[in-house]
């Protein structure tokens, strides 16, 4: 019984800690993140031609994703690509870290994958996410669609028994 006492102290001591790290960094604020994403931007050279070509993947997949909206099958298929190119972004990233000489200027693929997730993971999860929504609103929308049916067809169904 000590023993689980003491885990327990343990515990809310780890969580009390965990708890005044967050609101001390709370209180500095959001400043050392703007700053870490303003490094993060400006160590980007935004004008390599695969850079353009990879924000312009993005816009132009975004853009298929909006006007196919009303397009639920493709949407999924949408959706399946993206959430795979999250899946792959690992594997991608290493074969890219691995041969960046041939198409960039400086090695912007780490090991740990931080750049790759930003620019080829982040996108695609919020394209995929946007798709979810979609997809969710139309089921809204058939689920309408479906009980207005089965009104109809319930008040035919008295009309005929009242005659």
């Amino acid at each position: 019984m000590e023993e689980i006492r003491s885990a327990m102290e343990e515990h809310m001591n780890q969580m009390a800690d965990l708890i005044q790290g967050f609101s001390a960094e709370l209180r500095s604020g959001f400043a050392p993140a703007y700053d870490n994403f303003l490094g993060f931007f400006h160590a980007i050279n935004w004008k390599e031609p695969w850079l353009i070509g990879l924000l312009g993947f993005h816009v132009l997949f975004l853009l298929i994703a909006i006007l196919s909206r009303r397009h639920v099958n493709f949407q999924m298929s949408l959706f399946l690509l993206a959430l795979s190119g999250v899946y792959l972004a690992e594997r991608i990233n290493r074969f890219l870290g691995n041969n960046w000489e041939s198409f960039a200027t400086q090695n912007y693929f780490d090991p740990l994958g931080l750049f790759f997730s930003v620019l080829w993971s982040g996108p695609l999860l919020i394209i995929a996410m946007l798709i979810l929504v979609n997809s969710l609103f139309s089921l809204c929308h058939l689920m309408v669609r479906w009980k207005r049916a089965e009104l109809r067809h319930r008040a035919r169904l008295s009309e005929k028994k009242t005659d």
